[in-house]
């Protein structure tokens, strides 16, 4: 899944690697994990897709699954691969945090009810005063649950959160002692489908906030565009076949769910709470938007609240944050870019 618990460790990296340039080259690694969002990826190595738009451009993309999503990033950051899937906020606390410039190639999705709160017995938010929350710490359903208590005029300071495994949740609110959770798709239909249980916030309620990108470094796109190009044609293409109707579309959409553990209706359920963006123009809309840069400002000050951009930064504005819309934080140490440029040119048909 795409949520974790970072540790310090992932901003260790050296000085010659942080250093090292860029160049142009022919073959590029990308890595990706199960997730809703991410599984198209799958669909396009396994297809040949991903393939097609590299020879297009004369360039060899290897698309590899890390089991593990945030090894996945720490490989990205560490420089293994040139690509990754991962949501805004973790882009932002570990590779912007580790110094790596990152741009967000493609925004892909973002979570629309596939994270939520729930309460045992209870029917309202307001309710988790003075309880204990059990979630994974410092995740995007940390993120949630700061963002719920913000709606109804608490804060941190009004519960207690107890880290756990996502691994444990669904057993751990089993128990009579657990009476509310923050997580995620499909534990979270899990949980919800237990008796006494209550969703009494989502994600849906904070549109636009958790959002699904491919990540590439930002000097390597710089020194090659191509592999830009290839990257963003093939995913609209992936896009444009999973959500057409008919047999070829059910066809893929049974293979991705196939390959992350689930049949066709679960996968489809998770889509559901999902605003995947099936069009560059769609994407685009968000992209572009003030929303986008609002919410990394809530990204940025929550993610200093709780010390995850590195030991030495003085404020939430400390690492900048590019939008088409403006820059949050440094002007000076921009590490975080949302281009639009690619998708701009699959929506204008020039890729």
């Amino acid at each position: 899944m795409k949520h974790f618990l970072k540790k310090a460790a992932t901003l260790t990296l050296s000085t010659a690697l942080l250093s090292s340039p860029a160049f142009a080259k022919d073959d590029f690694k990308i890595c990706w994990s199960i997730y809703v969002g991410w599984m198209p990826w799958a669909y396009g190595a396994e297809q040949g897709i991903v393939k097609k738009w590299a020879d297009k451009y004369d360039i060899n993309i290897e698309v590899v699954q890390i089991n593990d999503y945030v090894e996945s990033i720490n490989q990205y950051t560490a420089g293994e691969f040139d690509a990754c899937t991962m949501t805004n906020m973790d882009a932002l606390t570990i590779p912007a945090a580790g110094g790596v410039d990152s741009t967000a190639l493609i925004v892909g999705d973002f979570s629309n009810g596939n994270d939520g709160v729930v309460l045992k017995g209870k029917q309202s938010l307001a309710d988790i005063k003075g309880q204990n929350v059990n979630l994974v710490e410092l995740s995007v359903s940390h993120y949630l649950l700061a963002r719920g208590l913000e709606s109804v005029g608490l804060s941190e300071a009004d519960v207690q959160v107890v880290n756990t495994s996502d691994a444990d949740m669904v057993a751990v609110y089993g128990t009579d002692d657990v009476t509310a959770v923050t997580t995620w798709n499909p534990l979270l239909s899990e949980i919800t489908a237990m008796p006494d249980s209550y969703k009494v916030f989502d994600s849906s309620q904070i549109p636009g906030e958790i959002i699904d990108l491919l990540v590439v470094n930002t000097e390597t796109l710089a020194e090659n565009p191509a592999l830009g190009k290839a990257l963003t044609g093939a995913w609209y293409e992936i896009m444009a076949l999973m959500s057409a109707d008919g047999a070829e579309a059910e066809a893929a959409r049974t293979y991705m769910a196939q390959a992350s553990g689930t049949d066709l209706a679960g996968y489809d359920a998770q889509l559901a709470s999902t605003e995947m963006f099936y069009t560059p123009t769609s994407a685009l809309a968000l992209t572009n938007s003030e929303q986008l840069m609002t919410t990394m400002q809530h990204v940025a000050e929550f993610s200093f609240d709780h010390g995850l951009l590195g030991e030495g930064a003085p404020d939430a504005g400390f690492i900048g944050i590019e939008t088409p819309a403006g820059v949050y934080g440094s002007e000076g140490n921009i590490k975080l870019r949302f281009d639009p440029t690619y998708m701009q040119m699959a929506a204008d048909g020039q890729l």
